[in-house]
């Protein structure tokens, strides 16, 4: 049990640590003059996505919470 909440712990780091990449990726690309926005997108809608993991691993790593 250890091993699987040190994991998704390590997980949940890795997520944090690209959902932070991709927030300064994206205000990199707002404040630029002309602006690719089908790639804005994308990376708002990746940044969404790991927003949702982080959320799943957060209520399974601590489902006590939820009560």
């Amino acid at each position: 049990m250890d091993e699987q909440l040190h994991s998704l712990t390590r997980r949940l780091i890795e997520l944090r640590i690209e959902h932070a990449d991709l927030d300064a990726m994206i205000d990199r690309l707002v404040g630029q003059a002309s602006v690719d926005e089908l790639a804005l997108q994308r990376l708002k809608k990746r940044r969404l996505a790991l927003r949702d993991m982080m959320a799943r691993i957060e209520a399974a790593a601590d489902p006590d919470d939820r009560a």
